[in-house]
């Protein structure tokens, strides 16, 4: 690209994107996580300076990191004017451009739709346009969602989407990079991207602000907005009044005594490992929230705000790794943690120790055929956690559906009898059945991929067949 780079820092367990383009001297940082010294580090090993920090927008989904970014560079920090903030930034509008180096420059781009004040940032080389910054406006084969700031702006808001990617398209050539901030598993997007990498000459084959007209497509954008995640709440209120910088320091160390205490008290004692060694055998009352999935995500939407939470850890690294996702959405610090195994936990006392029956969609059909499997419970109750939109599409028929993160508040509407708990992967399913263990439920986690459910011959009542 005319010697200019455009490298992704990626942050796949919340499902944004942010951008440090460079012409091998200097830099400028789009929409940079709270954990900076990834960002940091990124441009040591190029061997650049930072010398400018852009905001699209003020964040829903994650506390940025660019005020510390640009105190600790010395970097301008380019954040939208009609945004009111608590700190010093470099107010930039419609229209305005920025020289970065003698080879890269920046034209700000009003893209309301996302938020009201929102902004796109057009990348020009010596040749012209490269691509666009387009944060939560222009995503791949989608648009970010238009409900975050209230359901009262939420139909104005997709009209002004729809106008924001209209003038992008206008604005740029076919050949021009996409480079969206939110789309790859943010709940910031209105659905999910559709492809890795996309331009603007892909968008107006694929994406619904570019092939269909305003009404249809405001109808569409609303008609498929789900829940998002309460601690959304909490952010654009820190992002606005600037964020301190992360704190990553260990975590205080909890003993098996203190471990029982929390436990006892009802407080979210959380286990980082997969939910496989959760079910083989983990700490009674302890909740499972495995590294290897969203973890911080549903663990911030579910937990109460503010609420201590307690991390348990094959490793230090692994507690650190959650450590660092949490305080990425505005958990600062975990109220304590404890690394090793569930018998270090327990201090050797199994009677503190249980395990969590696990099944197929498989044993469930096998089960409601009367052919019970062998050591499994029989299927009193099914209960669906998935979201709404995912039961809307098709369910199991008999189910019982409580989207996950209402489950903490809706305990007692869970029908008496042993449950059956299913997703669509195993993931939350595993965090639901560890929440009803908690509370003292007799649950089998079916640790399946929904899609085989129809397969194994189970009923799928799907959304044809309710219109």
């Amino acid at each position: 690209m005319n010697g200019i780079e455009v490298e992704v820092v990626e942050t796949s367990s919340l499902g944004d994107r942010s951008y440090l383009a460079h012409d091998g001297q200097v830099a400028v940082v789009i929409d940079p996580q709270r954990d900076i010294d990834r960002v940091l580090a990124l441009a040591g090993r190029l061997g650049v300076r930072i010398t400018q920090v852009a905001e699209t927008h003020l964040h829903n989904d994650y506390v940025s990191g660019g005020l510390a970014l640009t105190r600790l560079t010395g970097a301008r920090y380019l954040v939208a004017a009609d945004d009111e903030v608590g700190f010093d930034r470099l107010a930039v509008s419609d229209g305005d451009e920025f020289s970065v180096s003698d080879a890269m420059r920046l034209a700000v781009v009003a893209t309301p739709g996302h938020t009201f004040h929102h902004l796109s940032f057009v990348l020009h080389g010596p040749d012209g346009p490269v691509g666009v910054f387009t944060g939560g406006s222009l995503l791949f084969g989608t648009t970010g969602r238009t409900d975050l700031l209230g359901q009262q702006h939420a139909h104005t808001l997709a009209e002004h989407q729809h106008d924001s990617v209209r003038r992008l398209a206008d604005l740029l050539p076919d050949g021009a990079q996409v480079w969206p901030t939110h789309g790859f598993g943010s709940f910031c997007s209105a659905t999910q991207s559709d492809a890795p990498v996309s331009t603007i000459g892909r968008e107006r084959q694929v994406n619904p602000a570019l092939r269909l007209e305003t009404d249809a497509f405001v109808t569409e954008t609303l008609a498929g907005l789900d829940a998002y995640p309460a601690y959304y709440a909490h952010m654009g209120a820190r992002n606005s009044d600037g964020a301190a910088p992360i704190d990553l320091s260990p975590v205080r160390h909890a003993d098996p005594a203190e471990l029982r205490e929390r436990i006892a008290d009802g407080q979210w004692v959380v286990d980082l490992r997969n939910r496989k060694a959760f079910a083989q055998r983990h700490l009674t009352g302890t909740l499972s929230f495995g590294l290897d999935g969203p973890m911080s995500t549903w663990l911030g939407w579910m937990a109460p705000w503010g609420a201590p939470i307690t991390l348990l850890g094959e490793s230090a690294q692994q507690v650190a790794d959650a450590q660092r996702e949490l305080a990425r959405i505005g958990i600062d610090r975990p109220a304590a943690a404890a690394t090793g195994d569930p018998d270090d936990w327990a201090a050797g006392d199994d009677t503190r120790l249980t395990e969590l029956t696990t099944a197929t969609f498989s044993d469930l059909a096998a089960a409601r055929t009367g052919h019970l499997p062998h050591g499994l419970p029989t299927p009193e109750v099914l209960l669906d956690v998935r979201m709404s939109n995912e039961w809307r599409t098709d369910h199991i028929d008999g189910a019982v559906h409580i989207p996950l993160p209402d489950l903490p508040h809706r305990l007692d509407d869970v029908p008496a009898g042993t449950v059956w708990v299913h997703c669509g992967s195993g993931y939350r399913a595993a965090a639901a059945s560890s929440l009803l263990q908690r509370a003292g439920r007799h649950v089998v986690h079916i640790d399946d991929a929904y899609a085989t459910a129809s397969d194994a011959g189970l009923d799928i009542v799907n959304a044809k067949e309710n219109a």
